[in-house]
C-alpha cells in the first residue's frame, strides 16, 4: 500500500490489520468447529506461549511506531520480510517420513 497508494507505513500498517481481523476471526470460527483444532488442545501450553508472546510484540511494536520515524521502519520491516521466507523455507532435500501402518 506503501508503494502502490503513496500512504505513510504507518497507516498501512494499521489498514492491514483492520482488514486481517474480520479475515481471522471468520476463520478461527470456522476451523474452530471442525477437528482442526486437536493438534491446538494437544499442545496448549505452546498456544498460551505464543499468544503472549504475541501480544507483548504487539505492545511494543505500537510504542515503537509511535517514536521511530518511518525511514527506520520501512528498511527494518522490508528485511524481516526478506529473511522471513529465507528462514522458512525448507534447506535442502529432506527424506520422506515413512507411513505406519
Amino acid at each position: 500500500m506503501v508503494l502502490l497508494f503513496g500512504i505513510g507505513l504507518k497507516l498501512a500498517d494499521s489498514l492491514s490489520l483492520v482488514v486481517s481481523f474480520p479475515t481471522m476471526l471468520i476463520g478461527f470460527a470456522l476451523h474452530s468447529q471442525g477437528t482442526s483444532f486437536a493438534s491446538l488442545r494437544r499442545n496448549w501450553a505452546f498456544a498460551i506461549l505464543i499468544t503472549v508472546g504475541s501480544i507483548g510484540d504487539a505492545f511494543v511494536g505500537g510504542q515503537l511506531a509511535g517514536t521511530v520515524s518511518s525511514a527506520v521502519l520501512l528498511p527494518v520491516l522490508a528485511a524481516i520480510l526478506v529473511i522471513s521466507p529465507v528462514k522458512v523455507w525448507p534447506h535442502g532435500r529432506r527424506p520422506r517420513p515413512r507411513s505406519v501402518r
